[in-house]
């Protein structure tokens, strides 16, 4: 770039000299002609220069491109040169952490007053030091930990998921535990820090690090525990209509050893361990045993004068089989076992078998299984075992009492054993007042006819409906069955009619409301609906009877037997 702007200036100095040269021969100098010649052969000098200094021109202008190109591609070098040096530090971290020696992972127990750490290791406890990043504030108990190869702590992690399920047994001081491992073999633990801040009740499932001896989280509940219903149902003996009797027999059962123990304990009369329901489906067997435990609780509260609460295990017999051998049986300890951990807290509590005559069929009665042969023992020791609590009683349904295994409806298991009967007219009126109430929607016309008074109105409703329901006319024929021993039976309607079928006529009939008011045909209730549902009802259940065992049958149906 020099040499070029040089070149220019002795060029522009050049054409300045011939330029005074010229105009020394215009102003008619005498020695001109003399130097005339002298001058051309200058002049011609100067040309040669300058043609000279033209091609050093474009030889530079030639160089500066070429320096340029060059320049370019030396950057193109530099950038390929940095790219392969960031691959080769790349390949050489990655060899580095493959020729790496393996980190251990261990459990965090104390920090010592040293700033030395007590961890788990393999089971092995040991005092190791922390890199200077590792804040020990941070560290939690029972919380992972990476060593490195000189066994040093140099990263935090957080809880593991893995182990064994344990049942807790008993909490003891200083943030231990007893627990129980399998094989009922107990076993002293510490709790994890997160742990120790949860409110953990005897017979939680726990999950138990065997490494360290830590127990680090609480489990959901166990299988046999998602088949039962801790809770109290909402339902009180107001709501059940039609079982004034069966209702007073079961409180004389169950109540009153509950409420006034004193009492049973001086007159040395021991309470009943056990209660079945037998009868007909859908009249109220399970919704009574939901009542009682309702009904402990208020009245427990009433008389201790605070809020008291009691436990209605409800248990689904059939989910409790288990194909598995051991299982069925394993499931009903569970059940006693949960029974019994809530009334050593000084909670009554109901343990309520819903469809037992799936689950405790009589031994040897079985076809493809023998499943019963263990389970009713089972069941058996259990109850027998239930004598030593005062806060649990037994409660079983079932609508095949016959196929009970003898053992477990004997005196001293299931003592008190009460018939639900298929209501009658008096009954199934009850029913209806449960379902009917004044404060329902009624079609003016049917308001009007009766002067405006809706208590009547609705007394009348029922008293038609019942009417219908319980005729023994032709068309509430429903069957004629043959019993094996020859004998022969009409069975009408009102043979087949429950609780649950009521409450389905009055749903029937509202839905047959609802959609009159969609259709603009006018709103309310009328007793025509309910005539009507009386009739569907009794179609839908035409077809049902299995007529190829009408002993079977009628002894579900609550007809014989």
């Amino acid at each position: 770039m020099a040499d070029s702007k040089r070149s220019q200036g002795r060029l522009s100095s050049f054409r300045e000299s011939v330029k005074k040269i010229t105009q020394r021969l215009s102003d008619g100098d005498v020695d001109a002609v003399q130097k005339k010649d002298e001058h051309s052969r200058e002049v011609e000098k100067l040309q040669i220069q300058i043609e000279t200094m033209q091609d050093e021109l474009r030889q530079l202008y030639q160089s500066r491109s070429q320096l340029d190109q060059a320049h370019k591609q030396n950057e193109k070098l530099t950038a390929t040169l940095q790219e392969a040096k960031a691959q080769i530090q790349a390949l050489r971290a990655e060899v580095e952490k493959l020729t790496a020696p393996p980190n251990t992972y261990a459990i965090f127990s104390s920090m010592n007053d040293d700033s030395t750490a007590n961890i788990y290791v393999s089971g092995r406890k040991m005092k190791v030091s922390l890199h200077p990043s590792i804040k020990p504030q941070e560290l939690r108990k029972g919380q992972e930990v990476i060593l490195n190869e000189a066994f040093n702590v140099i990263e935090s992690r957080g809880f593991d998921g893995q182990g064994e399920v344990v049942r807790l047994k008993d909490l003891l001081e200083g943030n231990r535990a007893l627990v129980t491992l399998h094989f009922d073999e107990e076993k002293v633990t510490e709790l994890a820090e997160p742990l120790a801040s949860q409110r953990l009740s005897v017979g939680d499932h726990l999950l138990y690090d065997a490494r360290s001896g830590y127990v680090v989280e609480k489990l959901p509940k166990s299988e046999a525990e998602e088949l039962v219903l801790e809770e109290v149902p909402d339902v009180d003996y107001e709501h059940i209509g039609g079982l004034a009797k069966e209702i007073e027999q079961v409180r004389d059962a169950v109540e009153l050893p509950f409420l006034y123990p004193d009492l049973f304990a001086e007159h040395k009369l021991s309470p009943p361990k056990g209660v079945l329901l037998y009868g007909p489906p859908g009249c109220g067997k399970t919704l009574i045993a939901k009542a009682v435990a309702n009904s402990i609780a208020k009245k427990l509260g009433h008389l201790a004068g605070k809020e008291m609460r009691s436990f209605f295990l409800h248990v689904k017999g059939p989910e409790l089989l288990n194909k598995y051998v051991g299982e069925s049986e394993r499931q009903v300890r569970e059940v006693f076992k949960k029974a019994k951990e809530r009334a050593a807290e000084g909670h009554p509590v109901i343990v309520f078998f819903d469809e037992m005559d799936a689950l405790f069929r009589t031994r040897g009665t079985g076809i493809s299984s023998d499943i019963e042969s263990t389970i009713v023992p089972q069941f058996l020791s259990e109850i027998d075992g239930v004598e030593r609590l005062r806060n649990v009683i037994v409660i079983g349904a079932s609508n095949r009492q016959d196929l009970i295994d003898p053992a477990v409806l004997r005196a001293g298991r299931l003592d008190v054993k009460i018939k639900i009967s298929r209501p009658d007219m008096n009954a199934a009126r009850e029913i209806f007042s449960k379902y009917l109430a004044t404060e329902l929607p009624y079609a003016d016309e049917e308001v009007t006819r009766h002067a405006g008074d809706r208590r009547a109105m609705v007394d009348r409703f029922i008293q038609s409906t019942v009417e219908g329901m319980y005729a023994t006319s032709e068309e509430n024929k429903f069957l004629e069955v043959t019993y094996a021993n020859g004998e022969k039976e009409i069975l009408y309607f009102k043979d087949f009619a429950s609780g649950a079928l009521i409450e389905g006529i009055v749903s029937r009939a509202k839905k047959y409301a609802i959609k009159r008011a969609i259709a603009n045909e006018g709103k309310g209730l009328r007793s025509e609906d309910l005539m009507r549902a009386v009739r569907d009802e009794f179609k839908e259940h035409e077809d049902l009877p299995n007529t190829t065992n009408p002993d079977d049958w009628a002894k579900i149906a609550g007809k014989k037997g």
